[in-house]
């Protein structure tokens, strides 16, 4: 059986990875899923353990980090974050298409260690509408804002080292153009 592609999703916070990614997997015509990751921040209103992410404390994610378990971490935002092999490996092995939703750091990592991935960055469409989508999900202080957005412009520096960049701006289309990339995907292999 061919292992099913690796697919590395980045972008700013507020530029709408979760929103993209959910609807791609919801239409998807092709065995596609989205890893969890695992952080050792508290999770948001509405977040559910296990789905979301895996809420660990900082001594649980250093035990796993000790013990090899991850592909990838980094510390963004005060947190740390990474993907579980777990959550990878024995999907792929069955030919499933697998999905990381995953920081510029993590990112770099699973590209040097993974070389069959296919990488996409998206893109809010401006400064301005990276502001507004923040303050709209009205999950941060003024000073995580600031800070997201300071990071933002540090991320979409780093975005022609991936293989596509899509720009946000209309949901429906954006979804359609990740799922033709990941049906191309499929496609050549």
């Amino acid at each position: 059986m061919t292992k099913g592609p690796l697919i590395i999703l980045s972008g700013p916070a507020g530029s709408g990875k979760t929103t993209v990614v959910s609807r791609v997997i919801e239409s998807a015509t092709v065995p596609l899923r989205r890893t969890v990751s695992a952080t050792t921040r508290q999770p948001r209103p509405g977040e559910v353990h296990g789905r979301d992410y895996y809420f660990v404390t900082a001594q649980e994610f250093e035990a796993k980090l000790r013990d090899g378990l991850f592909l990838e971490h980094a510390l963004v935002h005060d947190h740390s974050y990474g993907t579980l092999r777990s959550e990878v490996d024995p999907y792929r092995a069955r030919g499933c298409g697998v999905i990381l939703v995953i920081d510029v750091q993590g990112a770099a990592k699973v590209r040097a260690q993974e070389p069959d991935n296919v990488s996409v960055f998206l893109l809010a469409p401006t400064d301005d509408d990276l502001e507004r989508r923040l303050r709209e999900r009205g999950q941060d202080s003024e000073a995580a804002i600031r800070r997201r957005l300071a990071n933002a412009q540090a991320e979409v520096a780093q975005a022609p080292d991936y293989t596509y960049q899509v720009v946000n701006d209309d949901l429906e289309r954006t979804v359609a153009e990740l799922r033709k990339i990941i049906e191309a995907i499929y496609a050549r292999r």
